[in-house]
């Protein structure tokens, strides 16, 4: 990018004021819509961008702004759920070109040997921004892709710009901390599942604790966020991925998508997925529901055009983690051997919730069992907040 014109200084100053006009000074203002922090940044450089349909300046796409403003944008790395959120959880995202603005899309999510961009993929880039919605739960994997992408700018000399957006689960620190023998995509750190962290927070944090192994460092720059504090509420005015539609679901996905590591249904094929649980065999149960593929939501769910009997969570008030929904699911169940499924101790982050729920410990027994690894996480975690 030449030295910013005019007409782009204008721009920049219109846009900046319209941000401004009738804000209040306690209003959240994100990494992304600092422009003119961002611009000086990419000066010169050629940039590629890990983004999605929540990386947005009000209703205008990141990339498009950038564009407008002649920032030389080489490509779009996608992840999960691909570069327009339409993908459904797992499917495979493919390279391709946008329609909109004609840049490659370079795909870093499918198989294991996809999910961690190439020595050639950044070749031509000298600079990465990172700017997705994440949720603030260990087993989203947004932050599993941007520390692949910390790993691999650092192996290549490349800068890393992380654009930091609200934790819409940010006051809560609580769950199991993985234990590295169930480290995986869906759990990458020694962290628990509700981590209380920004983005920018947490790719600090990871940088600080060495997680990019081999005494590895990534050239890291946070643009943090003003007005912001992680108790502070935030809505989410566009999903961050396909199943989870509404502030409400996004508040519940820390406990119920540990359903998914079991036979029961979270309600994906439905216009409430992670708000409703259920299964056929629960026929004693009065709520029903029947999982059908969406377009853009689910392609062949679990229990596809089956009656699925269980639990309405949809008035239910949702703060933080419990275990409830789990032990009610897991006691009503008939067959209790069959109940889970080898996927669950990936999402616990251990072998051993599994078996406290067989062995019917309550969740303030089990919480109890957790208290002394939080305690030192939440230590640990302190270290790299940017807004407590």
């Amino acid at each position: 990018m030449n030295a910013v014109k005019c007409y782009q200084l204008i721009f920049i100053f219109l846009f900046s004021s319209c941000l401004a006009f009738g804000q209040s000074k306690y209003k959240i203002i994100t990494g992304a819509e600092q422009i003119d922090q961002l611009l000086p940044l990419l000066q010169n450089k050629a940039v590629a961008m890990m983004v999605n349909q929540t990386s947005v300046i009000g209703q205008t796409h990141l990339v498009d702004s950038l564009l407008r403003l002649k920032v030389n944008i080489k490509k779009i790395l996608t992840v999960e759920h691909g570069f327009r959120g339409n993908a459904d959880a797992g499917e495979n995202v493919n390279d391709a070109i946008d329609a909109a603005t004609g840049l490659t899309m370079v795909s870093i999510y499918g198989s294991k040997e996809k999910q961690k961009p190439t020595t050639e993929q950044l070749s031509d880039v000298d600079v990465v921004i990172f700017d997705m919605q994440d949720v603030g739960v260990r087993f989203f994997t947004y932050i599993s892709s941007m520390q692949y992408l910390m790993e691999a700018c650092a192996e290549n000399g490349k800068k890393v710009i992380v654009l930091d957006r609200p934790n819409p689960n940010g006051a809560h620190v609580d769950g199991p901390v993985l234990n590295p023998d169930q480290k995986s995509f869906v759990g990458m750190n020694p962290i628990p599942i509700l981590h209380g962290m920004t983005v920018g927070e947490m790719a600090q944090m990871i940088n600080g604790e060495g997680w990019l192994g081999a005494g590895k460092k990534c050239d890291l720059h946070v643009l943090a966020m003003k007005n912001y504090d992680h108790k502070k509420k935030y809505s989410l005015l566009i999903k961050p991925s396909p199943n989870l539609p509404n502030d409400h679901a996004i508040a519940l996905y820390p406990s119920t998508c540990l359903l998914e590591g079991t036979v029961i249904s979270v309600g994906r094929g439905t216009r409430t997925p992670f708000e409703i649980l259920g299964h056929p065999s629960l026929k004693n149960q009065p709520f029903h529901f029947k999982p059908e593929s969406i377009d853009g939501m689910a392609k062949n769910p679990p229990f596809e055009n089956k009656l699925c009997y269980g639990l309405d969570l949809r008035s239910k008030s949702a703060n933080g983690l419990t275990l409830e929904y789990l032990i009610k699911m897991y006691r009503e169940y008939p067959d209790k051997e069959k109940f889970f499924i080898p996927y669950f101790d990936k999402l616990a982050g251990n072998k051993t919730l599994k078996e406290q729920i067989k062995q019917g410990l309550s969740e303030e027994d089990i919480k109890d069992t957790w208290r002394k690894e939080l305690s030192q996480f939440k230590a640990k975690r302190k270290k790299y907040l940017l807004y407590d």
